[in-house]
């Protein structure tokens, strides 16, 4: 050290004394051997200090401690948090326990302080904890601490050190504080920080507005936590309004796209973590008479949201098809893709919320009729331009790429609900759709997976089953079927809906011709074994119904005769038909009695041609 540093020996000699006035001395040198920059030096006016010292000075500068005028009290507060702030900037010390520990008392002075000086280095302070420890970040997360930070922030002078130095810490925390291992008590503390957040989202119109965005993105974005379960189990609040309020207001402004994206990411948050119905509550806060009713809420999210989808899909388009291969413009291509996914996401939320609100028996409706059919005629707009950008990956040839399975899946689920919307471009589409791989994908699956739905309804009518043979798209379904029982967890929702189109397609069978052949058989298999891990009824008669279709198309001889096909596999067989057969089903179960009355009356026509089954069926029930 030169002769011009402080002089070290004398500060630690007062640091040591046993008087408080020795000490106060000490600290008042300390302040410029911290500003120095020496670490082994602060480390050493530390250990002299004392962190139970340094505590006692902030509780005494906040008036914890009985006596001392107020201009001591303030000039105290001054000295602890400068000393503090100084030898926090060694990260060894920042991240001393004794340190970290002060974080509530700073917090507090930051919500109770007027001068400006001192905020600002306790925002210093705070900073230098949260970035030196894991400790120091997760001390944020006590109860309380977070709420006597942030809640000041609006209060702030705009353009300030303070403010800047607040959201520097605000983002800083957002992105070291991990959600997954927190406890319920640390986890409040994550819940004020949401709260804080939505708030300056709401009422702020600096740049500030933005930050906050961006941070409540990051938090409520991640994969579903204990956050969001505490998120919900919160009574309706004023935070869902604050971020109405927010997102109305970036949406209705001229910011720049990714500024849109960024609020349309957040109301896809708020649908996925609080459910699609609520974009379409009815959120009054007593005395605000600014919000924008319901309906144009409603409508502006998804009018937004349809813009961004038809530049992104034209963009996407050019960048693919017709623009030179590049590093950069493959870059390009994929940041768009993921934009896209997240509207896409949000659009099908949307649909579903539109379909909640359209169905019959819905609870009190919030948005008007005129408003849902406005929707409607722009959810079908959106979609046909989706169709396009399908139609123009099938001149090009291209049939692999998660946009493309992600474009499959939003066309799915409008025509989940609207099963004969856009329908030659469907059907003229509907092969190639049954093509489409993702990227990590061998062979297609997903996108027959995101068909299902609409299947199922129009393969009630001929026409459909029609369209399905001229393919052979029921082999694609019956192999995506096969697939799905060979997957960990069987997904019965999907199941279903597989099986009720191939039944409806057997049904229609008159309609159209269906040779047996080998994807019959991996069928039956499929089905069985579906059958065997579930004492389901519904599983039991859906499974039951299909095989009885199926096998009425051949013999037990033809069977026994194949290769892929043993009579471990028949005698599985004629269980579930008995099992289905001696199924009790209550008499209000319209699905079920019609399962069982396809059964028997297969049963009856194909029995003799099925002499195992017929033995296993007869000694048990009379058919």
């Amino acid at each position: 050290m030169d002769a011009s540093a402080p002089p070290l020996d004398d500060c630690l000699r007062l640091l040591r004394g046993e008087r408080d006035e020795q000490k106060l001395a000490g600290l008042l040198v300390a302040a410029n051997v911290c500003r120095a920059g020496d670490a082994d030096a602060v480390r050493k006016v530390y250990d002299a200090a004392g962190p139970r010292f340094l505590r006692r000075l902030l509780n005494t500068g906040l008036g914890k401690v009985e006596g001392g005028k107020e201009e001591e009290r303030e000039a105290y507060l001054r000295l602890a948090v400068t000393v503090l702030a100084g030898l926090a900037r060694a990260p060894e010390v920042a991240a001393d326990e004794g340190v970290v520990s002060t974080v509530p008392l700073v917090a507090e002075v930051v919500s109770k302080s007027t001068d400006p000086a001192i905020t600002e280095e306790c925002f210093e302070l705070l900073s230098l904890i949260a970035i030196a420890s894991e400790d120091g970040a997760y001390k944020f997360c006590e109860p309380g601490v977070i709420d006597m930070i942030f809640l000041q922030v609006p209060s702030l002078p705009d353009g300030s050190k303070c403010i800047e130095l607040a959201i520097n810490l605000m983002r800083l925390l957002v992105h070291k504080l991990k959600v997954d291992s927190m406890s319920v008590e640390k986890l409040q503390g994550m819940t004020s920080m949401v709260t804080c957040l939505a708030r300056l989202f709401a009422i702020l119109h600096t740049a500030v507005k933005f930050d906050a965005l961006h941070m409540l993105t990051t938090l409520l974005s991640q994969k579903e936590s204990a956050l969001h379960d505490l998120l919900r189990s919160m009574p309706a609040s004023i935070w869902e309004f604050h971020i109405r309020v927010g997102i109305t207001a970036i949406l209705q402004n001229r910011v720049v796209s990714s500024e849109k994206l960024h609020a349309l990411l957040l109301a896809e948050c708020m649908m996925s973590i609080l459910g699609e119905d609520w974009l379409s509550e009815d959120c009054k806060i007593h005395g605000n008479q600014n919000v924008l009713p319901v309906d144009k809420f409603v409508l502006l999210v998804l009018e937004s949201a349809r813009v961004e989808v038809a530049v992104l899909l034209n963009e996407l388009a050019y960048l693919k098809y017709k623009s030179s291969k590049t590093s950069q413009a493959d870059e390009a291509v994929s940041q768009k893709q993921r934009n896209l996914a997240i509207l896409f996401s949000l659009i099908e939320r949307i649909i579903k919320m539109i379909s909640n609100a359209s169905s019959e028996g819905a609870p009190s409706q919030t948005i008007s009729e005129s408003t849902i059919m406005q929707a409607i005629t722009g959810l079908n707009e959106t979609i046909n331009l989706v169709l396009d950008f399908l139609q123009d990956a099938k001149d090009h040839g291209q049939r692999k790429g998660d946009d493309l399975l992600a474009a499959a899946r939003i066309v799915g689920s409008y025509l989940a609900e609207a099963p004969y919307a856009c329908k030659e471009k469907t059907r003229n589409l509907l092969e190639f759709i049954f093509c489409i791989e993702g990227q990590d994908e061998s062979s297609p699956f997903y996108s027959i997976c995101f068909m299902l739905p609409m299947l199922s309804q129009i393969t009630t009518e001929a026409d459909g089953c029609r369209t399905l043979a001229s393919f052979g798209g029921y082999k694609a379904v019956i192999d995506c079927l096969v697939k799905m029982t060979e997957q960990d967890g069987i997904d019965n929702g999907s199941m279903f809906l597989a099986c009720d189109t191939i039944i409806n397609f057997m049904s229609n069978r008159k309609s159209v011709h269906i040779p047996v052949d080998s994807c019959f058989i991996r069928l039956l298999k499929a089905l069985v074994t579906w059958a065997g891990t579930t004492d389901a009824s519904s599983v039991t008669m859906t499974a039951s119904c299909l095989c009885a279709m199926l096998i009425d198309l051949t013999s037990e001889e033809f069977l026994l005769s194949r290769s892929d096909f043993d009579t471990k596999t028949l005698g599985s067989l004629s269980e579930l038909i008995l099992r289905s057969l001696q199924q009790g089903i209550p008499d209000d179960d319209g699905e079920q009695l019609n399962q069982k009355q396809i059964i028997v009356s297969g049963y009856r026509r194909w029995a003799d041609r099925f002499p195992h089954v017929k033995n296993v069926v007869e000694q048990h029930v009379s058919v």
